[in-house]
């Protein structure tokens, strides 16, 4: 049995290769690191090199953090590199430990993961794959906790981790999932201790996209991530399409310390987002309504019409408006475009 992590960079090699250092020094499950970079235009390639050859220490922005990534991992780390047309072609899997594709282009979260995903379903020993932002730093138990919990329950599909936030440790960002509002198009925090046992498909509704571990007959039956969303919705739109055919769990000792939005502008703080989270949070409510429950529509319309006013009343005109424009490209959306294999 074999697992893969699926990182996707995109001019983030800072990140990209402190998150590698602490996921390489897991040991309790067999497992592969496929990296997609998604056409990055400022060295990331060069730099990810650098550092397997062991010209280049990963940083750390949090010196609490330190000893999750220090000292570095023995050097140099072998790896296979290779163009996203060559994946196409059905290569043969390398059995190098690290995989890094140049994807050529920036296909965001749901396409660059997709590639990583096409590549490791060429393996027929791979059972689980590990959708990880590059943003993160991981526990040496994040995947076998998941991994475990996931085998002791074979309907589950889709397992998320404890989310901590990277510069502020006792801050938890997200137990495994949030609960979606229907009748605004919102996502919840679901509430719960720090220490909470094992969750199940009735506590949440999707599991949050910055650590998702699906297993192989999940993304055979269910399809890859959708790419039509462009950013946001994308792992509630996949859990959605598996309702009544697979579970979601949440292994809370899978901790990942998440920095959070580093390449788009996220921010749970609403009033710090950037424009395209504000874009895109906004279109993407409209086109998941529509899609999966187009009977709360009038209310979900009112709720992003309302925060459209908030922001220009409270000294965002140029947020309000990308809200109200983007949430109407939303109507107009066409049909989705499901994550074919």
């Amino acid at each position: 049995m074999q697992n893969y992590v699926i990182i996707v960079n995109w001019n983030g090699w800072k990140d990209t290769i402190e998150c590698l250092e602490s996921v390489l020094r897991m040991k309790e499950v067999p497992f592969r690191v496929v990296v997609c970079d998604n056409g990055s235009d400022d060295g990331s390639l060069e730099r990810i090199r650098e550092w397997a050859a062991g010209a280049l220490t990963a940083p750390c922005a949090n010196p609490s953090l330190r000893g999750m990534t220090s000292p570095p991992i023995a050097k140099p780390v072998a790896f296979r590199e290779f163009d996203r047309a060559e994946i196409g072609r059905g290569i043969s899997v390398s059995s190098e430990q690290l995989v890094i594709i140049r994807v050529g282009a920036d296909l965001m979260y749901a396409g660059g993961n997709n590639v990583g995903l096409r590549y490791a379903l060429q393996d027929p020993e791979a059972q689980y794959f590990w959708v990880l932002n590059n943003d993160t730093v991981v526990d040496s138990k994040a995947l076998s906790a998941m991994v475990k919990l996931m085998k002791q329950q074979p309907r589950m599909g889709m397992c998320g981790s404890m989310h901590l936030a990277y510069y502020n440790p006792t801050e938890v960002q997200v137990r495994g999932g949030r609960k979606y509002s229907r009748w605004t198009g919102r996502v919840i925090t679901c509430p719960g201790k720090i220490d909470q046992i094992e969750g199940t498909d009735g506590r949440m509704d999707y599991v949050h996209g910055a650590s998702i571990l699906v297993s192989r007959e999940f993304v055979e039956k269910i399809g890859l991530i959708d790419e039509s969303y462009y950013i946001y919705f994308e792992e509630l739109d996949w859990a959605e399409r598996a309702k009544g055919k697979f579970s979601l769990g949440y292994a809370p000792q899978s901790v990942v310390y998440h920095k959070e939005g580093a390449a788009i502008g996220t921010n749970s703080d609403r009033k710090r987002r950037s424009l395209t989270s504000e874009k895109y949070n906004s279109k993407n409510r409209i086109v998941f309504a529509k899609r999966y429950c187009p009977w709360t529509m009038p209310t979900v319309l009112l709720t992003v019409c309302a925060t459209a006013v908030h922001r220009y009343c409270t000294g965002s005109p140029e947020h309000g408006k990308a809200i109200f424009t983007w949430a109407c490209k939303g109507l107009v959306a066409g049909s989705p475009v499901r994550g074919r294999l």
